[in-house]
């Protein structure tokens, strides 16, 4: 009987993380400044444009009867901050630009809004969910590499940046396994509507 409940669909966990959306033209812009890498590495795993998106909380597996109570605290944070503008800075890589596992765009974040927002979710979610361990840093994901490739030179004559853009909503997000890439549906967008 235990056994039915449990593969019952209600019963299994969604992935799930809380995010900061990028307007479609951002994404666009990253995309096209990033072809010439592309080309050069056609055997990454290169993040589709829709998918690019500034993670500040990832939740992992997540029991269903936590999704209300995960909405509601994700809600609250949203509540206390407010709304900012920022750019797609830089590219860089993960551990080292001679050893990239990670190629991503870094966002410009001057006063810290976008680590205020992702200190908040850790501190409001920390009583059922691990704290991150790593410092945060706003990004955007756009390739992964195995094995690690040396894009040092290549990132010098990346200009990759966009405009300015606001970030004014976080949302909850459902992540779902495929091939070849997530598929992510939003469960809840939340203003930012802080003092």
């Amino acid at each position: 009987m235990a056994r039915d409940r449990a593969s019952r669909p209600e019963a299994k966990p969604l992935r799930l993380f809380v995010a900061a959306d990028v307007p479609e033209r951002v994404q666009v812009a990253v995309r096209d400044s990033i072809e010439p890498l592309r080309e050069r590495f056609p055997k990454a795993r290169w993040v589709p444009t829709p998918n690019q998106h500034v993670t500040l909380k990832f939740l992992g597996p997540t029991w269903p009867r936590l999704v209300e109570w995960v909405t509601r605290v994700v809600g609250n944070v949203a509540t206390v901050h407010e709304p900012f503008e920022t750019h797609v800075g830089s590219l860089s890589a993960f551990p080292t630009e001679r050893r990239a596992r990670v190629l991503w765009a870094e966002l410009d974040d001057p006063a810290g809004r976008f680590a205020r927002i992702a200190a908040s979710l850790e501190d409001a979610l920390a009583e059922e969910f691990p704290r991150e361990k790593r410092a945060f840093t706003p990004h955007l994901t756009v390739a992964r590499f195995e094995p690690p490739v040396d894009v040092g030179e290549l990132l010098e004559d990346a200009g990759v940046g966009s405009d300015r853009f606001p970030v004014d909503r976080i949302v909850l997000y459902r992540s779902t396994i495929r091939r070849p890439a997530p598929i992510y549906e939003a469960l809840e967008t939340f203003p930012l509507a802080g003092p």
